[in-house]
């Protein structure tokens, strides 16, 4: 077991730690434009749809824009009718990392993390040496995007070689009798799938890092792709956690926010479980490649589910004032 436990604890540390430092690296790179871009570009559901696909895609987090929604709320910055089309975009954004992930580019994990140190020593030594150098001034743009780029580009490589870490368990995980057991369990019920993709994206707080797994042993032949999708509409749901912890105590419109989340991917996935075996098909027209599959599976998923709710972000129901619940009358 340890043959498995250790090379998998290693390659989802390296995984997780990628991701993040991706993420810290474009929030500072162009977060502050992306927080007034959610502020201001919320004009109608299709606009909210079209910034939250765009800034997910762009901060590679689609929980990080959820719970910034929901504390823009929550600060009285925004209405929560304003942010139920970056709701839905943030689904969609979230579909980059999965789609990069499934262009197998694993092999490029080593000279990405190499040509981004030398972005990020470049920078170092360009600071230091130039004559504006002052603690005190700002940073030009390109330095910024030099030094924050370089970052994002070394996490995307960490990424890269996390899941080829994990990838070199499948063998050993495929001779399991646990994982044996999952998949007959699987095999009689689309639930078994489902469940595990939520309660691991619940625990981890990573849909990319579960669907990086899923895709790692799709790719070896371990798992059969239509477990894999399953587990794609799990890790939707299971994706939703940190935005109902982020919303617990917050205002009335934050928690609708974090509710609304849950209830379009909790939808979507009862849309889809029936049919899980006719989405695995649709992916298989655009790639034959199992990891790819899962990928372009997720896509289609999070754009078809959001695209169907779209309509619903326009009725008036969502524009009457919501009444005080008992308690927040008391607070006041």
């Amino acid at each position: 077991m340890t043959d498995i436990a250790l090379p998998m604890l290693l390659g989802f540390a390296v995984f997780m730690a990628g991701m993040k430092l991706m993420e810290l690296a474009l929030h500072r790179w162009g977060g502050g434009k992306l927080t007034a871009l959610l502020e201001k570009a919320t004009a109608t559901p299709l606009h909210g749809l079209l910034t939250g696909t765009a800034v997910t895609a762009a901060l590679q987090s689609s929980t990080a824009v959820t719970v910034m929604t929901i504390g823009f709320v929550n600060a009285g910055l925004m209405t929560f009718p304003r942010t139920l089309g970056i709701v839905l975009g943030t689904n969609i954004g979230t579909c980059l990392t999965t789609e990069l992930i499934g262009l197998n580019l694993n092999q490029w994990a080593i000279p990405l993390m190499a040509i981004s140190l030398l972005g990020w020593v470049a920078s170092v030594l360009l600071r230091e040496a130039s004559p504006w150098h002052d603690p005190a001034a700002p940073e030009p743009g390109w330095f910024v995007s030099l030094r924050f780029g370089s970052l994002a580009l070394f996490g995307f490589g960490l990424l890269l070689l996390g899941m080829t870490v994990m990838q070199s368990i499948a063998p050993a995980v495929e001779q399991t009798r646990m994982f044996a057991l999952f998949l007959d369990r699987a095999d009689e019920s689309v639930l078994w799938g489902i469940a595990a993709g939520a309660a691991l994206t619940a625990a981890v707080h990573s849909s990319a890092a579960v669907i990086g797994m899923m895709m790692g042993l799709a790719a070896f032949g371990a798992m059969p792709v239509e477990i894999g999708i399953a587990a794609v509409l799990g890790a939707n749901v299971g994706t939703c956690f940190t935005a109902l912890l982020a919303a617990t105590g917050g205002s009335p419109g934050g928690r609708f926010v974090a509710w609304s989340h849950l209830a379009l991917n909790v939808g979507g996935c009862l849309l889809f479980a029936p049919i899980v075996d006719v989405l695995a098909l649709a992916s298989g027209w655009i790639s034959a490649s199992p990891a790819a599959r899962i990928a372009h599976a997720q896509t289609i998923f999070n754009i078809v589910c959001s695209l169907l709710a779209l309509p619903l972000c326009y009725l008036p129901i969502w524009h009457r004032p919501a009444r005080p619940r008992t308690d927040d009358r008391l607070a006041a």
